[in-house]
């Protein structure tokens, strides 16, 4: 609610205090200009709050620090604190914690466990990703269940999500880990901009913050995220990318045969509509696993050999063509050469 106020009408009251859902920084700092902006953090199984913030607001807004009475820990996965700048799960304990569920025993022992730093005492499991921050407030990263693995790498979509909502022009944003035909995941950006979708630009600026493997190459722009009644982003109701136009390059066809069955190659790999000369297959959606079945593809279709190695230092359409055109006509040689011999 707080988050769609129109900043003007605020002007009036000089202190604001949201909870429930992560504070959007760009309407915090407006009102954190000119009044008192609180920043509350807590689940309603350790009496709503258990952390509050105030203070100066940059490009993030903290939970804050623990109130008093409540004990905060951040948690890896075998129960050890975690350094500071580390993500993990937060834990909460004091005295705002339940008892635990009405006449739901085992959920109760699995969310409320004895605290390993206070004998006697217990703890509630949120389930939620948080990092201690240096100067000692904590940040919100998502949801522990947001945890999704890619190729490999694990990965919380609340931390990719935080990096892309401080970007410039991008109002609100979510990311979604969805399959593609071959079962294989893909993450995807969905934004609501200022002034349009620039992809290049906003893949550049994230980057910066994340690994390469954290940045999505599919893209869907919107008028405005779809909610749910309680005014909760509606992830269910965001709709598939469109796979015809994830490039954003300029197109030029293919122009030699050998051009186009590499460019074919590659809408079977990538599930594209078109390849263009200029496109580049790690943009599109390409990895190493994707790369692997490439060189396998080219070997039997256009029976010659290259290496995963080849793939990255020739990642486009045109590079690869004049690359695979010389590895052919070396190869010819060399069969020429061991036949007079």
């Amino acid at each position: 609610f707080f988050g769609v106020l129109p900043a003007g009408c605020l002007s009036s009251i000089r202190t604001i205090t949201t909870a429930g859902e992560q504070a959007l920084p760009e309407p915090s700092r407006q009102f954190a200009s000119h009044g008192r902006f609180i920043n509350a953090y807590g689940p309603t199984e350790c009496s709503i709050y258990a952390t509050s913030f105030s203070g100066t607001i940059t490009d993030k807004v903290p939970i804050g620090r623990p109130i008093a009475n409540t004990q905060v820990y951040i948690l890896d996965q075998f129960d050890n604190l975690c350094p500071r700048g580390a993500a993990g799960e937060l834990c909460i304990g004091g005295a705002g914690v339940a008892r635990g569920y009405l006449n739901r025993e085992e959920l109760t022992n699995e969310k409320f466990v004895p605290n390993p730093f206070k004998p006697g005492e217990r703890m509630y499991r949120t389930g939620d990703l948080a990092r201690w921050l240096a100067d000692g407030n904590i940040e919100f990263l998502g949801r522990k269940d947001d945890q999704v693995k890619i190729r490999g790498f694990r990965m919380e979509l609340g931390e990719i999500e935080n990096a892309l909502s401080v970007i410039s022009g991008i109002k609100s944003c979510c990311v979604l880990a969805r399959p593609d035909s071959d079962g294989n995941k893909r993450l995807i950006g969905y934004v609501v901009t200022e002034s349009g979708l620039d992809k290049s630009s906003i893949e550049a600026a994230l980057k910066l913050q994340l690994p390469d493997y954290m940045v999505p190459r599919l893209w869907v722009e919107l008028d405005a995220m779809p909610l749910t009644s309680n005014g909760k982003t509606d992830r269910k109701s965001l709709p598939d990318p469109d796979m015809s136009d994830l490039s954003s390059k300029e197109y030029v066809a293919p122009a030699t045969r050998g051009e186009e069955q590499l460019a074919a190659i590659w809408v079977d790999l990538l599930k594209v509509e078109r390849i263009g000369m200029n496109d580049n297959f790690f943009e599109l959606g390409g990895h190493s696993l994707l790369a692997t079945r490439l060189v396998s593809k080219v070997r039997s279709t256009m029976n010659i050999e290259m290496s995963l190695k080849d793939i990255f230092n020739f990642p486009t359409v045109e590079t690869m063509s004049v690359f695979l055109n010389y590895n052919k006509s070396r190869e010819k040689k060399e069969f020429k050469t061991k036949v007079m011999i």
